[in-house]
């Protein structure tokens, strides 16, 4: 059985190492998290990812409180909403509040969730991310559904690139140029929606469940071990047992040359997105 290989975040964030494979609690209710996240630490899993807007980081911290774990062996991120962008006294105030529902004194990683581009907050929320991160509330601080063009302005007027970037990322929207970009810039890619949402379209598609079938695996065994061989950072969800230990073993699971070519061909790019645009998607942003 494999290990969970770590991830090494930029020189920027001191080498924190983060977990390839997690567990996100993204529309997991709140009376239900705790027992999903005991069941996804239980499987094994020792990645969470949360946010303030989830309304679940109670239930987080509950089953964190709750676990036969050390707090060190427990990588644990949450983010940053778009109505806390601004100086680095608001975003210090949202992520003492996070930590205090999660009942933790420091939080792995802190992210901004959105840019927000209408707003133009963000280059400034970036800031204060460093500034509350020096202060030691975090070890490490990225960005979500950022754009080439918002990393790039980001570096050019701050200096410092985010560590990672949490986007979504799945066969049928796979992000190559912003992976590229990633990749020349020391930035870790982070895929949330992993597996295509809640449609089931990419579970569904025939050139998956071709290749699940050669290997014995479910489909998303076999799209969780793609982002893992190509270098994700993934954060598949379930409130199901069985399925929480499934996604997990996928880390088990080797794909092939042609496995990976096949699901190459499956990108559809921007017609392949199942949620919001960040480009546009300006929920909850601060008016004042």
């Amino acid at each position: 059985m494999a290990d969970v290989q770590n991830v090494t975040l930029d020189r920027s964030s001191g080498g924190v190492e983060i977990p390839q494979l997690g567990f996100g609690v993204f529309q997991v209710p709140a009376d239900d998290v705790e027992a999903a996240v005991a069941n996804a630490l239980g499987a094994g899993y020792r990645h969470l990812d949360t946010a303030r807007i989830y309304g679940n980081e109670e239930g987080v911290g509950a089953a964190l409180a709750h676990a036969p774990y050390p707090r060190e062996d427990i990588f644990v991120t949450t983010k940053l909403w778009n109505d806390d962008h601004g100086d680095v006294d608001r975003v210090r105030t949202a992520l003492r509040a996070s930590l205090e529902r999660l009942g933790l004194q420091q939080l792995d990683l802190y992210l901004i969730h959105w840019p927000v581009p209408s707003a133009d907050r963000y280059v400034e929320t970036w800031r204060s991310m460093l500034e509350v991160r020096e202060e030691g509330l975090t070890k490490a601080v990225g960005v979500c559904n950022f754009g080439v063009d918002q990393l790039q302005r980001t570096y050019d007027m701050v200096g410092i690139m985010p560590a990672i970037n949490q986007v979504e990322l799945h066969p049928y929207m796979q992000q190559r140029e912003l992976r590229e970009f990633h990749d020349e810039h020391n930035i870790a890619t982070q895929a949330w929606s992993p597996i295509g949402g809640q449609s089931g379209t990419v579970l569904d598609d025939e050139v998956i469940g071709e290749i699940a079938r050669k290997h014995d695996a479910t489909p998303a065994q076999v799209v969780i071990a793609w982002h893992l061989a190509i270098g994700n950072v993934v954060i598949p969800k379930s409130v199901t047992p069985t399925r929480i230990a499934e996604n997990f073993a996928a880390k088990d699971l080797t794909l092939d040359d042609d496995d990976l070519k096949a699901i190459e061909k499956l990108d559809r790019g921007p017609d392949g997105r199942v949620g919001p645009d960040p480009a546009t998607f300006d929920n909850g942003a601060r008016t004042d």
